[in-house]
């Protein structure tokens, strides 16, 4: 019996790392859904149902945004304080807050925490990872204090201070992590054209989407001849990717009456560059998302299935994927043997990952997609497959499906949002830990036709 149950203790200690991030993240979610489900998170003090408690809680923890009631009407100040603190947890990463726990109550940091974080923030080395996740921490917290500061002052304007206080706070941090939870019921439309508030915006979820590791390699090097390749990649890619998406959205929604048609030139410009930046990272939004155009609405999609950065707060398959696979798509255009950007070779290991990320990625959005138009008959395809790409991005952007799903569509965007913080990096962690190499046997090659 005793050896039955060491047995099984040690099976338990020995799961992968990727089940046990998983299990954290589900352990999250668990409790969210529980604290939502008190009659003491709601206004009217009636709980939530639990489909809509746990479609929420994930949200919360997976970063994402979607919501199918409204944050700021539908929750009591203690129900939006539990929001918030799914969202900077999830945004952490489940294995940075235990570990910022286990800082705080003096418990030593062993090898296999250290291997589970490594993984979690998808860091390179073992060392330095305390480190690492100190200045994780100090980041956050510097720059949503940053941001607090900046929103409550612009609001005080028009709001009581003790509100405009805590709409900054709430904003900040729902910003930074990339979760686009709003108090308002229209999110943030009416700052359509307020320079402080796009700006601010934008920039919390733009620092919070590039990454951790970039951050501090722009401090520790402040010279972009010095930075990481993976930071450079990173930069010039998100760089592009919101230049051009600005002027795309302002060329595709400009004569739009329901979007930019009727603001004026200044406020259409502010409009275009939130909407264009906005959907590789957070769900906000300053015009209404269900009146864009359907190019507008097929272009954000490729933008939510592309994400920000590795390491951050935001989803999707992150830009260095996209980045590799275009790199290694142009190598075989140009019949090059070899993988290469700023005179630095790519290993074909990470070009296979970067390719079984984005195919994982792909299979995942179908699926959901797929059963989605079963269960949501009558709904537009571009809207649902807005909502699937948006639960899989971690984006939280909706194209007004959401709120109007039905209880088995409620769930399949939940599992959703779930396999969108967790699906491509568990694929990566398979990969990384489940390969086995065997130098001894190697079958004989032989062609096949493709393309």
């Amino acid at each position: 019996m005793i050896s039955r149950f060491m047995n099984e203790r040690r099976q338990i200690v020995q799961l992968h790392p990727a089940h046990i991030l998983t299990f954290g993240f589900l352990g999250l979610i668990t409790i969210g859904t529980l604290l939502f489900m008190l009659p003491i998170a709601t206004q009217d003090r009636h709980h939530l149902s639990f489909i809509d408690a746990l479609f929420e809680a994930t949200s919360a923890v997976c970063v994402t945004g979607l919501a199918v009631v409204d944050t700021g009407t539908t929750f009591t100040l203690f129900g939006q304080i539990v929001l918030l603190v799914l969202v900077q947890l999830g945004g952490w990463g489940f294995m940075t807050s235990s570990i910022l726990m286990f800082l705080m109550l003096g418990k030593r940091i062993g090898l296999k925490e250290r291997i589970l974080l490594k993984e979690s923030v998808n860091y390179g080395s073992l060392q330095g990872l305390i480190k690492l996740v100190q200045s994780i921490i100090a980041i956050t917290l510097i720059v949503e204090l940053i941001g607090a500061v900046i929103l409550s002052i612009r609001w005080s304007f028009e709001m009581p201070w003790s509100k405009a206080i805590y709409y900054g706070i709430f904003h900040s941090v729902s910003a930074f992590n990339n979760a686009g939870f709003s108090l308002e019921l229209d999110n943030l439309s009416k700052w359509v054209g307020d320079p402080v508030v796009n700006i601010m915006i934008t920039l919390l979820f733009i620092v919070g989407g590039i990454g951790f590791t970039v951050i501090l390699d722009i401090f520790g090097k402040k010279s972009f001849k010095k930075l990481s390749l993976h930071t450079k990649i990173t930069i010039i890619v998100s760089i592009f990717l919101n230049t051009i998406s600005m002027f795309i959205i302002l060329f595709l929604e400009f004569d739009n009456p329901a979007t930019l048609g009727s603001l004026s030139n200044s406020d259409k410009m502010w409009a275009a560059y939130f909407q264009g930046v906005v959907p590789r990272t957070a769900g906000f939004n300053t015009i209404d998302i269900a009146q864009m155009t359907p190019s507008s609405l097929v272009y954000m999609i490729g933008l939510m299935f592309i994400g920000a950065g590795s390491g951050s707060t935001a989803g999707g398959i992150k830009v260095t994927t996209a980045a590799l696979l275009f790199l290694a798509l142009w190598a075989v255009i140009t019949n090059k043997q070899d993988v290469n950007v700023f005179n630095r070779r790519i290993p074909q290991e990470l070009i296979n990952r970067a390719l079984s990320i984005a195919i994982s990625g792909i299979l995942f959005i179908f699926t959901i997609f797929f059963l989605l138009t079963i269960t949501e008959k009558g709904a537009e395809l571009t809207k649902i497959l807005f909502e699937t790409v948006s639960a899989f991005g971690t984006v939280g952007m909706s194209a007004g499906l959401t709120g109007e799903l039905t209880p088995v569509g409620r769930i399949l965007i939940t599992v959703m949002m779930f396999i969108g913080r967790l699906g491509p990096l568990t694929m990566a962690f398979a990969l990384m830990f489940h390969t086995k190499k065997n130098s001894h046997v190697r079958y004989a090659e032989e062609k096949i036709l493709i393309g």
